[in-house]
């Protein structure tokens, strides 16, 4: 049955609703980056630009980097802007826009994020870089899909004993970052860790400006967490639902982190540009390596 035209919605010009992309625009390596701004100061490095859009804070171009096509896909912040993208990422590549059918042939996109985060350990310093290897999933978006084949059961019992997880907010899940990706691009200076994902910047990740906190000692709790040697290392807002939605659709992909404060120590970059500067080189030439 084809899709109806108000699930898959299209433009004018028969491009995606929101990225504003067609098949053709897009390379099977994509870079997500949640500013704007930040598109160019990955593609300033390539050798071409054969492609450009911007729909709202969704700016994409698509060049090469010594060879290797890649796309690089502006997000804007949180869970619900990568709901979008990555489901539309995935109708261009997978779903013909023209006949509105799933393409009897799947093709999977390798997806990389790369963000800055708050470090939640003291012993991982600013400046570093700090490669996911789950996504922990405390803002509620994956329970809208059917997640049961992508979770990691025994971590979330622990997570949920560990933090007396209360029972109004949408439960915890564990989801894998893509080991492929993960295998080419870890390096020897590269942290790795479980990267919470929140829903918001400030309430949801235990900062109080006027308003109380349900749990305030929510940040402690995660912060001391522990399962089999692997603890929860950052905190952001992407990288599960990244990391989730990949899984359902069959894509791979992992998320790249400058680290940019510490929330430990209360320490925050004194040159965040270049840490971001320095991750960005770092995966470029990792992707092509």
């Amino acid at each position: 049955m084809p899709i109806k035209e108000s699930e898959l919605i299209l433009n004018p010009d028969g491009s995606v609703y929101h990225l504003n992309l067609k098949p053709e625009h897009i390379a099977n390596t994509v870079i997500f980056v949640g500013d704007q701004y930040r598109v160019e100061k990955i593609t300033k490095y390539f050798d071409s630009i054969e492609f450009e859009t911007q729909k709202r804070e969704f700016k994409t171009q698509t060049g090469h980097y010594k060879g290797k096509r890649i796309t690089v896909i502006s997000t804007g912040i949180g869970p619900d802007n990568i709901d979008i993208v990555i489901n539309e990422l995935d109708a261009l590549v997978n779903i013909d826009l023209i006949t509105r059918k799933i393409k009897p042939e799947l093709k999977s996109l390798d997806i990389i994020r790369i963000g800055t985060s708050g470090s939640l350990q003291s012993d991982i310093p600013v400046d570093g870089f700090l490669l996911s290897t789950h996504g922990l999933d405390i803002n509620g978006m994956m329970h809208f899909y059917q997640i049961e084949s992508i979770k990691n059961p025994d971590i979330e019992k622990a997570f949920i004993e560990h933090t007396n997880w209360n029972s109004n907010k949408a439960k915890p899940i564990v989801i894998d970052n893509s080991k492929s990706l993960e295998n080419k691009l870890i390096g020897d200076n590269v942290f790795q860790g479980i990267t919470a994902t929140a829903g918001g910047f400030y309430g949801p990740q235990g900062r109080v400006l006027r308003l109380a906190l349900q749990d305030d000692t929510l940040n402690t709790k995660i912060d001391n967490f522990s399962f089999n040697g692997q603890r929860i290392t950052n905190l952001e807002m992407e990288t599960s639902v990244i990391y989730g939605l990949s899984k359902l659709l069959g894509h791979h992909a992992v998320s790249m982190n400058a680290i940019i404060a510490n929330r430990a120590t209360g320490e925050f970059s004194r040159n965040p540009g270049q840490t971001i500067e320095n991750l960005i080189t770092y995966t470029l030439n990792k992707l092509i390596a």
